[in-house]
């Protein structure tokens, strides 16, 4: 496969994503941010923020070929509304990004790095599928907690329990 056509691919499957992303987002009251069901979990809020900030991510992945936990900077949205904000202009990056891309650039290494140590090394190509993919996950992860908190589980990629059309 051409890197013009993975490009397009990871656009029309981050675009397929989207509704469904944006649905659990908006559903999560700034009241629950400090939920966490296991004392090994992740607060919901820092949850809900990495849905809506992995598609950056995927930004930096292509612009500048490396992300630094150590220089990495988080926003801290106070509201849903700054939340959805912050995930549709982190999305729309990653859409440009995706859509602009040189085709030399999927073959170029992106480092994953915590300060002078490099965690990962992979084809920029590679590390944005597994980036998507990993934006996926935390959106799963993110409806179990949503559950737990009673908040309604929007339909993602078929009908869900709160939502049965039939």
């Amino acid at each position: 496969m051409s890197n013009h056509v993975l490009a397009s691919a990871y656009v029309k499957e981050m675009e397929a994503e989207y509704t469904a992303t944006k649905k659990c987002l908006e559903r999560i009251p700034e009241s629950t941010y400090e939920f966490k069901p296991h004392e090994k979990s992740m607060k919901m809020g820092y949850l809900t923020l990495l849905v809506a900030e992995i598609p950056l991510w995927v930004h930096h992945t292509i612009e500048t070929g490396v992300i630094d936990f150590q220089t990495y900077q988080h926003i801290e949205p106070q509201n849903t509304e700054q939340m959805l904000a912050h995930f549709e202009d982190n999305f729309q990056k990653a859409i440009a990004s995706l859509k602009n891309v040189a085709p030399e650039i999927f073959e170029r290494p992106f480092y994953l790095k915590n300060g002078d140590q490099v965690l990962m090394e992979t084809p920029t190509g590679d590390s944005v599928g597994s980036t998507i993919n990993h934006w996926v996950h935390h959106r799963g992860q993110l409806t179990v907690y949503m559950r737990l908190n009673d908040i309604a589980v929007p339909s993602i990629y078929g009908p869900s329990a709160d939502e049965r059309n039939f």
